[in-house]
This record gives structure tokens, sequence and C-alpha cells, in this order.
């Protein structure tokens, strides 16, 4: 699951354009739809031509409300920037532009909306320069431009092809095993208690998990997930996730809290950090401001502390230790947005470097600033690791020269990480992927067959091809990943079909007596059985397709079958006849067996098909020696 988020300056048609595209509308307050504004998040959702299903928070644009904003833009995988063509660039439309960058948001779209409103070519030419010009130097500087009309759908169709191919570009959240859901939103629902909704990042949740609510510490148990209102056992990472908690009341839990399983992640009120001034910045940093820290879903007052400099001036970057007011949840390479409270404006913003630093640092202590900087960097094996994930499955040499190492330490941080199990070779090592990319890819192939099965239980598997598209994955790593699976005994491949180990074609004892009536008859004339109308007429299409796929029945043409056993001895008895005579004509066949010459004919037909004989005028001869 991937989520895409909106920016852009207000009334520029950010909540106007979800709803043509999703049909939900995410101003979900009366009062916003009153002042056709949004004021809080929003939420939606839509399917893809690729079906994949991805979710949409849309976000508030007016200055008043760019907190409310900063709480639902971190953890989208892409943005859908929003312009409208009647205003151009605004100042939120930078402010915007300016978040986007801080937050390193890996992937973007830029929708030009509203051109129902201008007659002139000339204007979008304009405006679009002008927008490509403001996007230069930032992460959205290559996304591509589409124009749209929410009124009268022009560009929709096409804004939706390019949403899918940047985000099939993206790897999915990755699963490390530890969930945690950045609350932004708290409601209860008669009958419910508790709910909380935010993107899952990095694990999984599931109905019945114990949980806890940082940084105060309460403990629940989930008892419901959704996911696009649909109830779901097993909440998966990159999804906006609902969680119905039993044991917390509503009052206890805030925007900004974070739930995760117990144990697995604590509060800290002191942070090392890497921040960028922004260059439009109107002043510079000085040690000891006060600002808000925006993380995840929370916004919290800090004091700045500048480490390695006297003054931070727009446009540089530095370390700082971030001294905070209230303890927040954060990991290393947790992006961040830092705000000025009065008049309030974003400053700038950076990445999480230590998240639990030990003590308060002096200012401009060489050793801590080096150790800072090593962290910053990352080690050989975590930089080998995150270009792993960056660039999914490639070779092992790919990795090594885009990490920018020299190779005999990368060479041995993958080593370590392969022996380590995680990173996992498939292919004899010409493909390299996350282990938690092969434990999602791996559960969803299992998800998609137990699916097959439960919708087609007369089927003996799920055609290999169909798997693969829906998929969507490159043939060497679907390959790969079969092959794995396989030697693992979760699937077994037969022929061009797959399926799960346990399962097996398994009739009720009505299908089973309708069966047996059908197989009298074949056994009553096994040279000369029912056709394939026939049989079709009697048990159904559905069951007789299921005989033909266990193999109790093979069918030869469109309108014979035989009992795989009968067929098995027609087929020696040629091959044995060709042997001792040479030959063997139709109606030679055709009087061994005491049948009619549409079954004789059936079987030679299918012997040349199958590369057992070949056809000589009247005469059959085996095709090779055996």
């Amino acid at each position: 699951m991937q989520v895409i988020g909106t920016a852009g300056h207000v009334d520029h048609g950010k909540s106007t354009l979800i709803n043509r595209l999703t049909g939900i509308n995410p101003d979900r307050l009366k009062e916003e739809q009153d002042r056709e504004m949004s004021i809080e998040l929003g939420f939606a959702w839509i399917q893809l031509p690729n079906g994949e299903e991805i979710g949409i928070v849309d976000v508030p644009g007016h200055r008043d409300f760019i907190e409310n904003m900063l709480a639902g833009i971190g953890g989208i995988d892409a943005a859908l920037f929003v312009v409208a063509a009647d205003e151009g660039v605004m100042p939120q439309t930078r402010e915007h532009l300016a978040i986007l960058d801080l937050l390193q948001i890996p992937a973007g779209v830029v929708a030009l909306t509203k051109t129902d409103l201008i007659k002139e070519p000339e204007w979008l030419d304009l405006v679009e320069a002008d927008l490509s010009e403001t996007l230069q130097g930032t992460v959205l500087a290559n996304a591509p431009i589409v124009r749209v009309s929410a009124r009268t759908g022009e560009g929709i169709d096409e804004l939706i092809s390019v949403l899918q191919d940047i985000l099939s570009l993206r790897p999915h959240r990755p699963d490390l095993g530890r969930p945690r859901l950045p609350i932004d939103r708290v409601f209860t629902l008669p009958g419910f208690g508790t709910i909380v909704t935010g993107t899952l990042m990095d694990g999984q949740l599931a109905v019945g998990d114990s949980v806890e609510i940082l940084p105060s510490g309460l403990e629940g148990r989930i008892r419901g997930l959704q996911t696009h209102k649909q109830a779901e056992e097993r909440a998966l990472p990159g999804g906006r996730t609902a969680v119905n908690i039993t044991g917390i009341s509503v009052d206890q839990v805030m925007r900004g809290d974070v739930l995760v399983h117990p144990g697995t992640y604590s509060g800290t009120k002191m942070i090392d950090v890497w921040c960028t001034l922004i260059k439009d910045a109107d002043a510079p940093l000085k040690h000891n401001t006060e600002v808000k820290i925006y993380i995840g879903a929370a916004e919290v007052m800090a004091r700045v502390r500048l480490l390695g400099v006297e003054v931070l001036q727009p446009g540089e970057d530095a370390f700082l230790q971030l001294m905070l007011e209230d303890p927040i949840v954060a990991l290393r390479q947790d992006r961040f947005i830092i705000r000025r409270p009065s008049p309030p404006a974003t400053i700038g913003g950076g990445q999480v470097v230590d998240p639990h630093p030990k003590r308060r640092h002096k200012r401009f202590n060489e050793i801590r600033l080096a150790e800072l900087e090593q962290l910053l960097i990352g080690s050989p094996e975590e930089i080998i690791f995150q270009t792993a994930q960056k660039l999914g499955a490639t070779s092992l040499k790919e990795i090594i020269e885009t990490s920018g190492l020299e190779n005999a330490p990368a060479q041995q941080a993958a080593k370590t990480l392969i022996d380590g199990g995680t990173l996992v070779p498939l292919n004899g090592e010409r493909l390299i992927l996350p282990v938690e990319n092969v434990r999602t890819l791996q559960q969803k192939i299992e998800e998609k067959l137990d699916a097959y099965h439960q919708g087609f239980p007369l089927r003996p598997g799920m055609p290999r091809e169909q798997l693969k598209s829906e998929m969507g994955l490159a043939s060497n790593v679907f390959d790969a990943l079969i092959s794995r699976m396989a030697a693992g005994d979760v699937l077994i491949e037969t022929g061009a079909k797959l399926h799960l180990s346990g399962h097996a074609v398994q009739f009720t004892q009505k299908q089973q007596t309708q069966i047996d009536s059908l197989l009298k008859a074949f056994h009553a004339s096994p040279y000369s059985p029912p056709s394939v109308k026939q049989c079709a007429e009697e048990i159904g299409e559905p069951l007789l397709q299921a005989l033909i796929e266990t193999g109790q029945l093979i069918q030869l043409s469109e309108d014979v079958l035989f009992e795989h056993p009968v067929y098995e001895e027609m087929q020696t008895a040629v091959i044995d006849h060709i042997k001792e005579y040479g030959s063997i004509t139709l109606a030679e066949l055709r009087d061994k067996f005491d049948t009619s010459r549409k079954y004789a004919v059936a079987v030679l037909e299918y012997l040349d098909q199958t590369g057992i004989t070949l056809r000589r005028d009247d005469k059959r001869v085996l095709r090779r020696p055996r």
C-alpha cells in the first residue's frame, strides 16, 4: 500500500481534484464544506488501472492551517502538488514546496488545475514555464506537470496514469517487524470506542495485538482494523490504517501520539539532528531560539542548541541539539520540520541523527561533532542496505556502484548483510533484495494464491502468467521468488500452474456422487466414452474442468475425452504397434480398440501434437526412436 499527499496554495483546487479522482469528498467537516476550504486533514483512496489501491491525504493549503498540513504530509510516498492555472505560483505554493523539499518526499507529480478557466493557451504556457522555474533545485525539479480540470475531467485520466507510473518506481514501505503508527486523528463511534488513524510504518498490525500508546505508555488491544473502510485482519506498512483500540479511552489519546507494539520504542525529550535553514528564512537561526518541531504527526515546542557554529544563516546546514518540552517518538533518519512560533513561518528542517543522545553536548565538542558526522553518513552496512532499499531488486554490482563506497569495504558490508540475512540473494546472487521486501512480496504471492483457491476451489492451481501479471513484477524477480518459495515448500509448480502446498481440490459429497455416475459411463465404454458436451450437461462445466485439471480425464480434442489410464493404454499400444510394424494407420488403431473413427482420429492427432508420432500420408510413424 502506498500513500500520496496533496500540497499547494489555498483554493487551488486540491480537495475538488481529489473528489474528481476518487469520488470521495475529503472535506469531512461541515465547516470545511460551508467555507469550501480544508481545515483538517482529509482522506480518500483510489484504485489505479494496474489494480493497486493507494491512499490520499488531502492537506489544508491556508497559512492558518499549515500545522494541520504538517501532521499528514510526513508519511507519504509521493506528492500531488497542485497549482491553479488562473493564479500560478503563490505564497503557500512556495512554502509547501519548501516543506516537501525539507522532508525529501521521494517522488511527485504536479497538477496544473482549473485549466477550464483559461481561454488563451499562451497563458497556460507562461504559467507552466514559471512553475517549472520555481521547481528547479527542489525534489520536484523533474516531476511531470499535467494540465487538468476537475470540473470538465480534462487530463484526469492522464494524471491517474502518471501517478501510477511514479508510484510503480517506488519500493513499498519496508517491514522491519516494529510497527509504529503516528496518530493524526482520534475519534469514537457508538459501540466501537476509541479509533485512531495514521499511516502505518515499519511493520504490521493484526487484530488481537497488544499495543502501547507513546509517550504516555498506556496499553490496550486491537479490536479491529480498517484500510479504506474495509475491515482487515492485518494491516501492512505504508497503508492508511484505522485502529479500533480497547482498554484506552478517547480522551487519553491525542494527535501526535504513536501507536506501537509494547516495548519496541521509547520516547525522548532530546534529539540530535542535521538541519537546513531554508534560503527564504527572514533571519538567521540563533543559539537557544525557541521553535516548533513537527515530526510524524507530532508538534512540540523545542529550544535549539547550535553545535559547531555560532549562528545558522539562511541556506546553511548544521548539527543541532533540540531540547523538547514534551517527549516524542523518533528514529534515526526520520525527517522533521521546524517553524518559528511567532510570527508563524516554516524556517527549516532535516533529519534525525541520534534520537537518544546520552547527554547535553558542549557546543563545540569536536569529538561529538565527528561522531554525529559519522552517524549522518552511516556505516558501510547502513549505506549498502539503504542503497538496496532504494534500488529494489538489482545486482550486487549495481548496489555497490550506486552506494558511492570503495569496492573493498562495500563488498565486506554486503557480505555481512547477506550472511546475517538482512539482504537476500536471489537467482544465485544475480538479484539482491532486502529481506523485508522478500517477505512482503512472498506474503502477497501467498495471499493471491489463497484468494484464487478460495474463489476457484475446483481448480488445482492459478495460472502462472496470471499471478505474474497481478503481481506486476519483472520476470526475473517473479521467477526468482517463485523458485525460492517452491524450494521452501511454500508453493508447488505443476506445469503452467501454481498452488500453495496445502491446497488440494476437494469435492463435496454431492459433487463426488455426480463424478462417480459420470465415470461409470466411461468405464462402461472406455474407448468410446461420453463427449465433452455430454459430460458438461451431466455434471456442469466447472466440475468437468476440475476433472481435466486434476488429471482424472484428459481432453484430446474439442469433443473427445478419455480417462487418463485409458489414453495411456492406447498411446502405449500405438508405440508398440509402430515398433513392430513400422507404422500404424487410423483403421488399424480403430480396429485394435473397436472404437469409432472420431476417437481414433483424436488419439492420433493428439500424439502428433505432443511430438510422439509423425504423419506420413495415411500412416503414423514415431517422431523419434523410443
